[in-house]
């Protein structure tokens, strides 16, 4: 079994998620990471909390004085980690299938991060060989460990960036199976 963490930073206002960046991290040490080209913009900048904690964390120009962006733009458009919507959900399912064909997907809170990732590729039917129907959510295990919140390990920096999230999560799933191992009987 391999194991995919990962997290995805969206707008949702109770109808419709939209992705806004996308973090995974493998048992076999593979990375990814993507900001979706294709986000609305408009309806971010109207949504205080993603504006102060998610936006900060994306793509920005560093320092070229022939790079113009305007105070519009909530990314740098030319950064290559961001992407075409179409492109992400082409990369991600190849990112899954690179895994082998046992792979478990774990997520933090996970239900609206499955959402988002699912709808990559339109209905839920429409997934790709190889990506799993589902996602195993870590604090469902913490509480089918009997362990709480505050026991689990801190994130330390980047907290809403895609990448540092899926990072985490891969720790705590990590330190989450230790302790399944150690109440073993």
């Amino acid at each position: 079994m391999t194991a995919i963490d990962y997290d995805l930073e969206f707008l949702e206002d109770g109808r419709t998620i939209e992705l806004i960046s996308i973090g995974m991290v493998c048992d076999d040490g593979r990375e990814y990471y993507a900001v979706n080209r294709d986000m609305p913009v408009r309806r971010i900048r109207k949504h205080q909390w993603l504006m102060e904690n998610v936006v900060p964390h994306l793509p920005k120009g560093h320092g070229d004085a022939r790079i113009h962006m305007p105070k519009r733009w909530l990314f740098h458009y030319a950064d290559h980690r961001v992407k075409h919507r179409a492109t992400i959900a082409s990369e991600v399912a190849g990112f899954i299938r690179a895994a082998g064909s046992d792979v478990e997907l774990w997520a933090n809170y996970g239900a609206y991060d499955h959402v988002v990732l699912a709808q990559l590729w339109g209905p839920m039917i429409a997934l790709p060989e190889g990506v799993p129907m589902f996602t195993n959510d870590i604090q469902q295990e913490a509480r089918r460990l009997g362990i709480g919140w505050d026991e689990l390990p801190k994130q330390t920096s980047g907290e809403h960036n895609a990448l540092a999230d899926a990072r985490h999560n891969q720790t705590v799933r990590r330190w989450l199976a230790g302790q399944a191992r150690t109440a073993a009987p």
